[in-house]
C-alpha cells in the first residue's frame, strides 16, 4: 500500500508514529510524554483502566484532538503536532481515516442506508453501489431501513462499520467496539477486522476485552497504558 494510491484513489498511511505525545486538558493530564508505533496490515491492541489515556491517544491518532506536546508522524503523508499541520497535508490522512467511537458518528434520524449512501458521496462513491457491498458485507437487513435512533446497539454497529469503511480507509480506529453487542454482533465486528488487515490496513482498537481478539490469526501488536504512560509491550 505504501504512499500510493488506494482502492478508492486516496494515499495511503503505511505507519504511524507517535513521539513524545503529552495531552492535557487544564490541569488534567490525560497523556504523558507516550513514545509508540502502529503498522499497517496490523491490529493494535489499545489496553488499560478507566481514565489512563486511550481514547485520547486515539482521538489524537483520529486527528480531531492536538497533543499538548510532542508528534504524531503518518508516514508517508503528514506530521500533526500542537500546531496542526507539521508537515504534509493532514487532510489526506483524514481521507483515508475510518473512525467507530463510542457513539455511532451518524445522523440519527437518516435510516442506515441513508447515512452509508451519504458518506459515500462524501468520498466520491456511488450512493447504490456502496449500499449493495455494504449491505452484503455487514448484513444490514430490513433494520438498515429504519432510522438509526430505532435500531438496537449490535443494529446501529453494524451500520457504524459500514459507514467508516464505505472508501476503504488504510487507517481503521475502533473505540470499544465490543461495548453492548451480543455474540453474532462481535462475530461480525471480528470478520470485519480479520478483513481489514487482511488487505493491509493500519487498525488500532482502545478495549477493555482484549481476549474477544485473542481469536484472530493476524499480525498483532499491543500498547498498554496506565495513568497516561505507556507501560506495556508496543509493536
Amino acid at each position: 500500500m505504501g504512499g500510493e494510491a488506494g482502492p478508492r484513489g486516496a494515499a495511503a498511511v503505511e505507519r504511524i508514529v507517535v513521539s513524545g505525545v503529552s495531552k492535557s486538558y487544564g490541569s488534567t493530564i490525560a497523556l504523558r510524554r507516550v513514545d509508540t508505533s502502529f503498522r499497517a496490515g496490523e491490529l493494535t491492541l489499545i489496553e488499560g483502566p478507566n481514565g489512563s489515556g486511550k481514547s485520547t491517544l486515539l482521538a489524537i491518532l483520529g486527528t480531531v484532538v492536538r497533543p499538548t506536546a510532542g508528534s504524531v508522524d503518518y508516514q508517508p503523508l503528514a506530521r500533526l503536532d500542537r500546531s496542526g499541520d507539521a508537515g504534509g497535508d493532514l487532510a489526506d490522512v483524514r481521507a483515508t481515516l475510518g473512525w467507530v467511537s463510542h457513539e455511532t458518528l451518524t445522523y440519527p434520524d437518516l435510516s442506515g442506508r441513508q447515512n452509508v449512501e451519504l458518506a459515500a458521496a462524501l468520498h466520491g462513491i456511488e450512493g447504490h453501489d456502496a449500499w449493495s457491498a455494504a449491505q452484503q458485507r455487514f448484513g444490514l437487513g430490513a433494520f438498515a431501513e429504519r432510522p438509526v435512533r430505532t435500531c438496537s446497539r449490535g443494529q446501529r454497529q453494524r451500520v457504524a462499520l459500514a459507514r467508516a469503511l464505505v472508501h476503504a480507509p488504510s487507517v481503521l480506529l475502533l473505540d470499544e467496539p465490543t461495548a453492548g453487542l451480543d455474540r453474532e454482533g462481535v462475530k461480525v465486528l471480528l470478520r470485519v477486522v480479520r478483513e481489514e488487515v487482511g488487505r493491509g490496513a493500519l487498525v488500532a482498537v482502545v478495549t477493555h476485552e482484549p481476549e474477544a481478539f485473542a481469536e484472530l490469526e493476524v499480525a498483532r501488536a499491543r500498547v498498554y497504558l496506565e495513568r497516561g504512560r505507556v507501560v506495556g509491550p508496543v509493536g
